[in-house]
């Protein structure tokens, strides 16, 4: 247990969140088991850590973390664990990547019955589906996702200011003022491209090659959170990475079910499965009309943000698709969006008609009952939004 300890201190003592997440405060931390999901690379580990630096000193024996990755845990189950560390006095367990210990959820459960003063925090795949698939979870874990950096947390990060989110009605009807609050701090569009890029994983912040560490968080994306935690055999991995890449090169068009089932020789329900997995993983996004959900065929997919696009095929990337990508990833964590009547349009939250559009484009013909989201553009009037405001939704 002291060598837990030791750990413990030493990664307190040595983190350094760069921006302190919307999601520490939105959780009610009352709850005595809190489950964290959230796609690998978006700061889970770090996530737990701050929280930790925030509330308890480094060698404060009350609060520890620990991560399922050791080898220790592998003999030794988590309830087992806890209870030790309640008789030391423990009252906060910190578990990161709760998934890599067998009978991860009935320990849990032994550990919420059998020490009622322990609070535990445990972070997972965003590809587990903690109560539907773990129902003796059901009832006692309060789950939260963590996603990725939003605009705003890029931008206070790059330029050391503190702008606080806004909701999606303050910004569609206090949006000019809005822009004219932080327009005189600082100039978006000088940072917006390289949050498009490379601004959405916490991991570009590290001295090594961004679009290299993104393709490998990428394929640990398939063959653990998907293979792994889905428990879907390893021979099956190449035909997941084919379906990913040609879903990806679609250009957000409807997928072909029969034709992609030919191409990696399994079925069609076998191909909406896989679809469905790599949605819940976080590498796409599935669109479907008003009313409609999975496990009908989706009406467009797209990569869940824009930096899988560069990561992808980087030789191919048209600004359109990148601010619609950008306009879904905004909006997805609050909001249901659906596909539009036309091309680039949405539907959001069943009857808000929105289209993504190219400022400098003057021929488009605009309708009062639409709200152009603009991209090429800082400030906005009326019905026109610029788009990089979305990104102040989180």
């Amino acid at each position: 247990m002291d060598a837990f300890y030791r750990t413990h201190a030493y990664l307190v003592e040595h983190t350094d969140a760069p921006v302190r997440r919307m999601l520490m405060d939105e959780i009610d931390w009352n709850h005595r088991m809190i489950g964290i999901k959230g796609t690998r690379g978006v700061g889970k580990t770090t996530f737990l850590l701050q929280y930790a630096k925030e509330n308890f000193d480094a060698n404060d024996h009350r609060c520890l973390y620990i991560n399922m990755n050791n080898f220790y845990f592998q003999g030794r189950g988590i309830a087992d664990f806890a209870g030790e560390f309640c008789r030391r006095g423990g009252k906060v367990l910190l578990i990161d990547q709760v998934f890599k210990q067998p009978d991860w959820s009935n320990e849990l459960r032994k550990c919420y019955d059998l020490y009622p003063k322990l609070k535990i925090v445990f972070t997972g795949s965003s590809v587990m589906r903690l109560k539907e698939e773990n129902p003796e979870l059901n009832n006692i874990v309060k789950s939260y996702n963590l996603r990725g950096f939003s605009f705003r947390e890029f931008l206070n990060l790059r330029t050391g200011n503190n702008f606080q989110p806004f909701t999606l009605e303050e910004i569609l009807s206090n949006h000019e003022h809005l822009a004219k609050s932080i327009l005189p701090k600082v100039s978006p569009r000088k940072y917006f491209q390289d949050y498009i890029h490379h601004g959405f994983y916490p991991f570009f912040l590290e001295q090594r090659n961004f679009s290299e560490n993104l393709l490998k968080t990428m394929n640990m994306m398939t063959e653990v959170d998907i293979l792994l935690i889905k428990q879907i055999e390893l021979k099956y991995l190449t035909k997941i990475k084919k379906l990913f890449y040609m879903l990806a090169m679609e250009d957000c068009k409807a997928p072909n079910i029969s034709h992609l089932a030919k191409e990696i020789e399994t079925s069609r329900a076998t191909v909406m499965n896989y679809i469905k997995n790599l949605a819940d993983a976080r590498l796409i996004n599935m669109i479907y009309p008003v009313g409609q959900s999975f496990p009908k065929k989706p009406s467009k997919i797209m990569l869940h943000n824009t930096n899988l696009i560069y990561a992808i095929y980087p030789i191919k990337v048209e600004m359109q698709k990148l601010m619609e990508t950008f306009f879904v990833n905004a909006l997805w964590k609050d909001h249901l969006v659906n596909e539009g009547t036309k091309e680039g349009s949405y539907i959001v939250d069943g009857n808000m008609k929105f289209k993504i559009a190219d400022a400098e484009n003057t021929k488009l013909r605009t309708s009062s009952d639409t709200i152009y989201a603009r991209y090429n553009t800082e400030i906005g009037v009326g019905n026109k939004i610029p788009l990089w405001l979305f990104g102040f939704l989180y």
